[in-house]
């Protein structure tokens, strides 16, 4: 079974609902703002859950059925939940079952070791907009079945070790540093398709997998690229055709300055050439 959870900030910290001892279901905790629903029961796919609801309501079985054939219930800002409710400032307790995690703009600011140790089933984690400013090394080291992360908009100076499956990963809008992202550090995700560093401080590329189709980097303060850095400088017959965007704008490096290192290319990164 799989299990959806959607954390907003006015529902936590959990006083009143306690994940763990959820019935092994399906559960979608929905606040009102659609855009942070899953797609698989948006409006426009189920529109009779729209407007959005303001108490705990079941769900008809019919959503999405080859999904989550079964799910039990909705919570939204039920007006029987307490006026003033602290936000979160650390992952809660999790059913073991869940698969995605949805805790956006609450106030965590640190993830550990333990937070996600017995969660194996989670494919996905969206901690955006939170306070994180630590990430134990290990954290998602047992997600192996984890497909995307994405921690933008925390306070990051440097990255984990990453799950092996990830699809994408998104750390935009962080204070991520060169010396604190390893120069591997992304070399042996072979599935990785999508990479979001932008709006941090590096100031070099780090080494991209050849899976890689999409990489933003505007933004930073990377001030040079090689032969290297995209292609292979030993082999001007080389060709990356799985690299189809690369953002380099708003860095102080000047592209013209270095035709060749993207002769590998299909399009020329977006940056600044004069």
């Amino acid at each position: 079974m799989t299990i959806y959870l959607s954390i907003h900030p006015s529902m936590t910290s959990m006083t009143s609902i306690h994940l763990s001892s959820i019935h092994p279901s399906i559960l979608c905790i929905i606040h009102p703002s659609t855009h942070d629903i899953h797609p698989s029961i948006h409006p426009s796919i189920h529109p009779s859950i729209h407007p959005p609801m303001t108490s705990m309501t079941s769900i008809h079985p019919s959503i999405h059925p080859s999904i989550h054939p079964c799910c039990v219930f909705c919570v939204s800002r039920a007006a029987h939940m307490p006026e003033v409710v602290p936000e979160m400032t650390a992952v809660p307790t999790l059913p073991k079952e869940t698969a995605y995690l949805y805790a956006r703009y609450n106030k965590i600011n640190k993830i550990t070791n333990k937070d996600f140790a017995e969660i194996v089933t989670l494919k996905r984690i969206d901690l955006t907009g939170n306070l994180i400013s630590e990430i134990q090394d290990g954290a998602f080291s047992k997600l192996t079945l984890l497909e995307e992360l994405n921690l933008a908009e925390n306070h990051l100076v440097k990255l984990p070790m990453l799950p092996g499956k990830l699809t994408t990963f998104n750390a935009n809008h962080n204070q991520l540093k060169t010396k604190g992202v390893k120069a591997n550090a992304f070399k042996k995700l072979r599935q990785l398709v999508n990479l979001f560093l932008g709006d941090n401080v590096l100031e070099a590329v780090p080494v991209i997998p050849e899976s890689v189709r999409i990489i933003h980097l505007q933004n930073n303060n990377i001030t040079d690229v090689t032969s290297d850095t995209f292609c292979n400088g030993n082999n001007t017959y080389y060709i990356r055709p799985n690299l189809i965007e690369v953002r380099l704008d708003g860095n102080p490096v000047l592209l013209s300055k270095s035709p060749d290192s993207f002769t590998c290319l299909k399009s020329l990164p977006v940056g600044k050439y004069r």
